[in-house]
């Protein structure tokens, strides 16, 4: 029987529990002991141990005899398959060559798995042997460096490691060369997930050779790998990840299948040998699942479309993560172990989510909250970063907008699942953007932002952006900000301006049309029939169980329609069905007009709310008060909570209570906590990433017991001088605590 990590894990819990009350040196000795032999390997060759659980994870993969046979079946005399054009290594053919070798890895574990009937099957074999004597004479190599690199690499050292002993030798000769296009040197061993990617399969094939010298040479190199990397490829210090110096997001991409999970994979594969990885190295990448990864997934569980960049024009799956990553990590570590656990019971439906929080990432201008009913984030980019990939090999080539202030808000993480094909790219939820007759070419999709102030607030909980935009691909200009509170939260939007005759419009949301569409308008309640029209004096919106508020009525767009498009409209990727696709579309939308010079919008996003409830919500009951929204201040003050938030476009002052200013010397963004009526926090941050201290002036006599900040009271107001963060932690919020002044 193979040991896979959930067996394992929850064998060497229950060691762990029978050996806890044991003399130390005794457990330690019994301890070291069973992690050599754990998975159930008694053997003294590590070699062995290793490539038996290398092999156990290739098999663990369900093998459909059925299937087997129709494979085979697909094999020609020369030893190609039928319906694969060997002919097309171009970049956006997706090297349709790949399927050769995946068919001979699911023969070749067929032909090792003793479940199946093809086990050790001479005949089996003999078909196998064939189909790699086509490779290996034809040698494939795509216009792709991932093809050669990685992917065909990795498919034969995988057919290898089930198959390769019994292999005729000249044919195991043949496909080293090809396996060794994966090395250290490679273009593609770049710093970054890839090079994690590529150093495994290079232990997998020193594995196979039993190249001792090479293998903990390429396991030191993936142990070192799990790092900070901040402003270069890699894991950056807020745990977010940049596969390119682009300094674009892909935490959840290359920085979660290709960086974390390979790393996790290996750890997990040498634990309890002399190879092993140290705790500090495997405590670092739990740090980097639980503040990084899972901040960025829905409730730690589903894809957040927010992350994705040109991957978000294949049409996807749409099920929770798998467990496997967690179950190896708790193997070598008791660290954070509840929140491990907590996320395999969300992934498995044991358990709803309970934990609220928000996270800016500053490396990379991204705001998540998590609340246990709702999942919102903002993504914005500046200066400091681009916003999206380029569309390398033909996927995403409409993404130009998608991170020009996009909010969308997820109750289910489902809202926006392969709604892409028929997406109106120019109304992406939360973003302002002009109404061109189409977008520009794909070519120059990726830019730099052209502003500075870029940021966020947080405590932790509650949040405060603030988004300086101006479009690098139209010049439309806006001020946008997003106040997070508990259970809602209030978008703003000033000086608005464009010189163009396009209109101009913001987009609230379009998602998955969901059921009824119900309005508030000119005073009467009523559900939308299927259209697309605009109203005046809304005073809400609801859809799929998520209110929009209108501070005062309002003129709004609101479209409740099918929509069709294609998925090859949108990839210039050559094997996308072009199929007519037909959904229904939920958009609710502002339309600023053409050449707008100063327009601007509010509104307040309720979510996990009937229309019931929100017939009889108001900015006033929920506590709600817009202070400012203008080009030089935007701030929101919630009464309910006792929560002012601000965000200061230059140095400036604002009366946000009878007598009481907040008052700041530069440009960034505050929160004010309150508890009665007293301040008891304070929360800073510097969008701009430049400076090393802020002073603001609060309205009371206070105190400060916190390093890196002083107080100065005066005439019942208090400055506070704050050291801000510098070098990788530049952007990063500033949390205060206050105490009555001994004054």
């Amino acid at each position: 029987m193979n040991a896979t990590p959930s067996s394992i894990y929850h064998e060497t819990r229950l060691r762990s529990q029978i050996l806890i009350k044991m003399p130390s040196i005794l457990l330690f000795s019994i301890v070291g002991l069973a992690a050599v032999c754990w998975g159930q390997h008694a053997s003294s060759d590590v070699f062995s141990v290793i490539k038996e659980r290398v092999v156990a994870e290739l098999l663990k993969s369900r093998i459909d005899d059925r299937q087997v046979e129709d494979i085979v079946a697909m094999m020609q005399e020369d030893g190609s398959f039928q319906g694969i054009d060997y002919a097309d290594l171009t970049r956006v053919g997706g090297f349709p060559h790949r399927h050769h070798t995946y068919n001979l890895v699911h023969l070749a574990k067929a032909y090792h798995n003793k479940a199946s009937v093809h086990f050790h099957s001479e005949k089996l074999k003999e078909e196998i042997t064939r189909g790699v004597r086509h490779w290996v004479e034809k040698d494939y190599v795509g216009d792709n460096w991932h093809d050669n690199q990685i992917t065909t690499p990795s498919n034969l050292v995988n057919l290898m490691l089930l198959i390769g002993d019994d292999l005729p030798e000249d044919l195991v000769t043949r496909c080293q060369p090809m396996i060794n296009r994966a090395h250290m040197g490679a273009s593609g061993a770049r710093p970054s997930g890839d090079r994690i990617v590529i150093a495994g399969i290079v232990a997998k094939n020193a594995l196979f050779l039993r190249d001792n010298e090479n293998f903990e040479e390429i396991i030191r190199i993936i142990e070192g790998e799990v790092k900070f990397s901040t402003g270069e490829r890699g894991m950056q210090h807020d745990y977010s990840f940049h596969h390119r110096t682009d300094r674009v997001n892909n935490t959840t991409s290359y920085g979660y299948g290709k960086y974390a999970n390979v790393f996790g994979e290996w750890s997990y594969y040498v634990a309890g040998t002399k190879y092993a990885f140290s705790k500090q190295k495997i405590d670092h990448l739990v740090n980097y699942y639980l503040d990084g990864v899972y901040k960025q997934l829905v409730y730690g569980v589903y894809t957040d479309v927010s992350v994705k960049n040109r991957s978000i024009t294949h049409e996807a799956t749409f099920e929770p993560q798998g467990i496997p990553e967690i179950e190896r990590l708790l193997l070598s570590t008791d660290y954070r172990k509840d929140e491990l656990e907590e996320i395999i019971q969300l992934r498995r439906g044991q358990a709803k989510p309970t934990k609220s929080f928000s996270k800016f990432f500053w490396q990379t201008e991204h705001f998540v909250v998590q609340r246990p009913d709702f999942y919102t984030t903002v993504r914005m980019f500046s200066t400091r970063n681009r916003n999206m990939e380029i569309p390398y090999n033909g996927p995403g080539k409409p993404t130009h907008h998608r991170a020009d202030g996009t909010n969308y808000v997820m109750l289910n993480g489902d809202e926006y699942h392969n709604i892409w094909p028929v997406y109106d790219w120019q109304k992406i939820s939360g973003t302002t953007i002009l109404q061109k007759p189409k977008l520009h070419p794909p070519n120059i999709i990726q830019k730099a932002g052209l502003t500075d102030f870029v940021g966020a607030a947080t405590d932790g909980f509650y949040g405060a952006v603030g988004f300086d935009f101006i479009s690098p691909h139209d010049k439309v200009a806006a001020r946008k900000a997003w106040f997070f509170f508990e259970d809602d939260y209030v978008c703003l939007g000033a000086g608005i301006r464009s010189d163009s005759e396009l209109l101009v419009v913001t987009t609230i949301n379009q998602a998955l049309l969901r059921g009824d569409v119900a309005v508030m308008c000119a005073g009467e309640q009523s559900v939308l029939p299927a259209g697309d029209r605009k109203l005046d004096a809304v005073k809400w919106v609801h859809h799929d169980r998520i209110g929009y508020l209108l501070p005062k009525p309002t003129t709004l767009r609101i479209s409740n329609q099918t929509e069709e498009g294609r998925w090859s409209d949108i990839t210039d990727q050559t094997f996308v069905s072009d199929e007519l696709v037909q959904k229904d579309v939920f958009k609710l939308y502002f339309d600023h007009g053409r050449r707008p010079s100063s327009e601007s919008y509010a509104y307040i996003v309720v979510p996990s709310i009937s229309d019931e409830e929100l017939a009889t919500s108001s900015t006033d009951n929920r506590g709600i008060e817009i202070l400012a929204n203008s080009k030089a201040i935007q701030a929101v003050r919630n009464t309910k909570l006792g929560i002012c938030q601000f965000v200061f476009y230059s140095a400036g002052k604002l009366e946000f209570a009878s007598d009481q200013d907040v008052k700041i010397d530069s440009p960034g963004i505050i929160l004010l906590t309150y508890q009665g009526d007293r301040i008891s926090n304070v929360t800073v941050a510097d969008p701009l990433r430049k400076l090393p201290k802020i002073n603001v002036e609060i309205p009371g006599i206070y105190g400060v017991s916190d390093e890196g900040c002083s107080a100065s009271p005066d005439d019942n107001s208090t400055v506070l001088e704050i050291d801000l963060p510098l070098g990788v932690n530049a952007g990063k919020s500033v949390t205060i605590e206050l105490h009555a002044s001994d004054r």
